[in-house]
């Protein structure tokens, strides 16, 4: 019988439970550190009004993906657009992002931008985020969307820095047509329940070994090892949701984190966005990036709402680098360990993924482990 340990009980460390059980597997054995599985994407109350830390919304291209999930966890898809906006002060508007080309009539240097735009050789070639979108837009259209909200979004000086750059675009660079929703080319959604996705969480790991509360003291990923309340145990195959350096002890030193400080805000009116509009984003000088509104997903009744306000933060990993460097660093880490130590989810893999790329990612690893 195989022996299998999951470290993590995040929503990576859940479906990967979840899908192990599936293919017939019968010792399985999680380890978290915190109390409740589901990490950050479990939600909070705050005066009677639900939240996750940050956005937590489901997005996918597959209709396999989205059928796992449902399956386990109804949702609710976004037919009603899904908008964000990008508020430029130096324009004092508000302007759909990704950027919609209608909209650059409106602007008022857009002949300079139409300009720009016509004469734009395209993102092949670019080497970082900068040239990527001088590239595609030009210069005009990078300093109002994306210079300085990037650059306070990594604390860095430089966009030139950032080197991995295609989850930055939500699909386009450009957007044209009729919709303004976000991400017209995926399915996009939520749970119906009034506590989002915590009742998948014990649902995916029924079967299986739960330790909670639990810290593991050292790891000998050679020998697929954990130490933990002082006795080693051993197992056949691990599934790893965590920052892999962790499990190899720094041997090559840390991997760079942004995270996110977030403050709660409740206003006294049923809604405070546009109809259609799920995010804000601020690409100025303010210290903060995005403003979410929750009762957008949540979809609850209450003369209030509550607003979740984002600014980044050293304190916590939400944010892999997106940088040649730091991804060649987590490689040696990944290039370390054993064939049947798997790292995923957005910790293990050191990418930006969401659930519906975790998900997916699960789907081909299972496929044949």
């Amino acid at each position: 019988m195989t022996k299998v340990l999951i470290i993590g009980g995040g929503f990576a460390g859940c479906i990967a439970a979840q899908m192990l059980v599936k293919k017939g597997y019968t010792d399985v054995t999680m380890i978290e550190r915190a109390a409740v599985l589901g990490g950050s994407c479990r939600t909070e109350w705050y005066g009677g009004h639900p939240y996750t830390l940050g956005p937590r919304h489901f997005l996918t291209r597959s209709e396999e993906v989205w059928n796992f999930l449902n399956d386990s966890c109804p949702m609710h898809r976004y037919n009603d657009g899904h908008e964000f906006l990008t508020y430029v002060e130096r324009d004092n508007a508000f302007y759909h992002f990704p950027i919609h080309a209608d909209e650059v009539a409106e602007m008022p240097d857009a002949a300079e931008i139409k300009a720009e735009i016509a004469n734009a050789k395209g993102p092949e070639g670019a080497a970082n985020l900068e040239e990527f979108w001088q590239f595609s837009v030009g210069q005009t259209l990078y300093e109002k969307f994306v210079e300085s909200y990037s650059k306070k979004m990594w604390n860095i000086d430089s966009n030139t820095e950032l080197t991995d750059f295609g989850f930055t675009t939500k699909g386009v660079a450009l957007k044209t047509g009729p919709s303004r929703a976000a991400w017209s080319e995926a399915i996009s959604g939520f749970p119906l329940a009034p506590n989002g996705y915590d009742d998948y969480f014990p649902l995916a790991v029924k079967d299986i070994k739960v330790h909670l509360k639990t810290n593991i003291d050292d790891f000998d990923m050679p020998n697929y090892k954990v130490k933990v309340n002082g006795e080693w145990h051993q197992y056949d195959l691990i599934i790893n949701t965590v920052s892999p350096e962790i499990l190899l002890k720094n041997c090559f030193g840390p991997l760079r984190w942004m995270g996110r400080d977030f403050l709660k805000l409740i206003l006294p009116v049923e809604t405070a966005f546009p109809k259609d509009v799920y995010f804000l984003y601020y690409a100025n000088t303010e210290p903060f990036t995005r403003i979410v509104e929750y009762k957008k997903f949540y979809r609850y009744q209450s003369p209030q709402t509550l607003l979740g306000i984002e600014i980044p933060s050293t304190k916590n990993k939400l944010y892999p680098y997106p940088t040649k460097k730091d991804q060649a660093l987590h490689k040696q880490y990944i290039d370390l360990l054993p064939s049947n130590i798997h790292s995923i989810g957005r910790n293990g893999t050191y990418r930006y993924l969401d659930v519906g790329n975790i998900i997916e990612q699960c789907l081909n690893l299972f496929r044949d482990v």
